[in-house]
């Protein structure tokens, strides 16, 4: 099922949220409806989701996810980090915290995103380099970076789109880390759903957070996704409560030493 999924665009571009094997219930919560933050023609309800997401991520997000990525790297004197769909860039910051010798690379593909964080602390940060990129053409060389990070962003892309993050993520990084909305069971998903669909007219961070577990891709999913974009990449899996940890890789051809 897996080879026949990965085997063509249109195969991949199909393919359920919920992995090539999701049930029918699965199939039915998932949604081609745009969150507000993806959507142009709504600034006012795009900012107040950025400042929320903001808000709950130094809350809550920000410190969490920079230690799960400096666990990754923890082998590694001065790591060289990028970080895709930044937003305001306060994973990035905890990275520098944390990490005497890392170094940063803040992106984001919207240039007032750009603009703001290049304008704060880390567009003067020593170790911190702010530009403007898109996660499907990381503009770097092979295996520049130890790892990168894509952290709450890839429910946001469609299945194709999403498999190029794996295939660039993982050319242009030793590991490939993917900190997303975990799916939860069809069953509990839909329990979920039902109560928190009331506040959606009310709050536009309700309203997105609804498309968004609507969206989110399962472990399936995420492997079915990186098959496609090489077979030789392997996805590992670290849950954390109401979030997936992945992490990409290449597998290495072995080499015959002289």
């Amino acid at each position: 099922m897996m080879a026949a999924i990965g085997g063509t665009p249109r195969g991949i571009a199909s393919m359920p949220r919920g992995g090539p094997e999701a049930s029918w219930l699965d199939r039915r919560l998932q949604t081609n409806r745009l969150e507000y933050l993806d959507r142009d023609d709504v600034d006012d309800l795009k900012c107040k989701v950025v400042r929320s997401l903001d808000r709950s991520g130094r809350l809550f997000g920000h410190k969490k996810f920079a230690r799960i990525a400096l666990d990754e790297v923890a082998d590694i004197p001065s790591p060289r980090v990028l970080e895709l769909g930044s937003g305001h860039g306060g994973l990035s910051r905890k990275v520098l915290e944390n990490h005497p010798t890392a170094q940063v690379t803040v992106t984001d593909i919207e240039p007032l995103s750009v603009a703001a964080i290049a304008a704060g602390d880390l567009g003067s940060h020593p170790r911190a380099t702010v530009r403007e990129m898109d996660a499907t053409a990381i503009d770097a060389p092979d295996g520049y970076y130890d790892v990168v990070v894509f952290a709450m962003s890839l429910h946001h892309l469609r299945p194709d789109l999403a498999a190029q993050v794996f295939a660039e993520g993982t050319r242009a990084a030793n590991k490939l880390l993917i900190i997303d909305i975990r799916r939860p069971p069809a069953p509990l998903s839909l329990a979920l759903l039902a109560m928190t669909s009331p506040l959606i007219g009310l709050y536009p961070f309700a309203h997105d957070g609804f498309i968004s577990v609507l969206r989110a891709y399962s472990p399936s999913a995420l492997r079915t996704l990186a098959y496609h974009a090489d077979p030789a990449i392997t996805v590992e899996f670290r849950h954390r409560g109401w979030t997936t940890v992945a992490v990409a890789s290449r597998i290495q051809p072995n080499r015959q030493v002289p």
